[in-house]
Formats: structure tokens, sequence, C-alpha cells
């Protein structure tokens, strides 16, 4: 057995995404970025008991960040409201736990990333031009104060 599992799964392949937030599930999420699992680093320099000089690299305390998710334009005003939660200061309201659910070609859930205490930081809508047929998308950036991989 390897310690990254090579010879017991094959690699999955991302479907469709979804983000579920108070027990409501948004599915039809074209892209996910942002799902970092990062750690500060600390850097150690000290000299030894002969006299050696040594640069040595801990780890630190586990990072938030943040996450964008991008999907088409529906009559869904979800996230327009949520964001305007924080435009009026009502952070209470705002920070939301929730989580970004990756399915396989079946629809079976196959991964899953918890985030705390997110809140949008900003919602933006593709770029609009006239005759274009592609599909015009709005894009929500969550900061979340730390995410951790699910079932």
């Amino acid at each position: 057995m390897s310690f990254f599992g090579s010879e017991l799964f094959d690699t999955g392949v991302g479907w469709s995404f979804g983000l579920e937030i108070d027990g409501i599930e948004i599915k039809g999420i074209q892209e996910v970025t942002g799902l970092k699992l990062e750690a500060d680093e600390i850097e150690l320099k000290h000299n030894t008991i002969d006299g050696k000089y040594i640069n040595k690299r801990l780890p630190g305390r586990k990072k938030s960040g943040e996450i964008s998710l991008t999907r088409g334009i529906t009559g869904d005003k979800g996230w327009v409201d949520w964001i305007e939660h924080v435009f009026k200061g009502d952070m209470i309201a705002a920070r939301k736990h929730g989580v970004i659910k990756i399915y396989d070609y079946k629809g079976d859930k196959s991964q899953e990333y918890k985030f705390t205490n997110g809140w949008p930081k900003s919602l933006e809508v593709s770029t609009l031009k006239a005759g274009d047929t592609s599909i015009v998308t709005e894009k929500l950036t969550i900061v979340h104060e730390g995410l951790e991989k699910g079932a």
C-alpha cells in the first residue's frame, strides 16, 4: 500500500459541484477555486551547541482563506441577499458555516470541504457583450476562518 493510496483508487473527476449553507444546497456551480488547506510557515534560525548555524522551517497555525464559486445567473437572489448582510454591517447574519461538495459523473458525492464563519466578500457578474452567446455568470468570493476536508 502506498502512502498516497495510488494503488487503491483511481483519480476522481469532478463533474459537478454544490454549495450547502443552512441546509440549502445550490447545485449547478460551474467552477470552484480556493479549496486550499494551508499552514503558516515559521522560520527558526539558531546555532547548535557546537556552533553550527541551522535554519529550520516549522509548521505554524492553520491559515484561513478565500473560496470563489462561479455559476450561471438565474432568478435565485440568495447570493445577493447574503452579501447585503455584509453591506448593512449585519455580520451575525452574514457569517455562515458551509460545505462545498464535489460530485462524480453518477451524481454521487465524492468529497466535501467544510468552511467555518464564511461571509461573502464580493459578487461579480461576468463581462456582458451584446450579441455574445456565452452564459452570463456570477462569481461569489467567500472569506472564511477555516477549511477542512470532510467525509
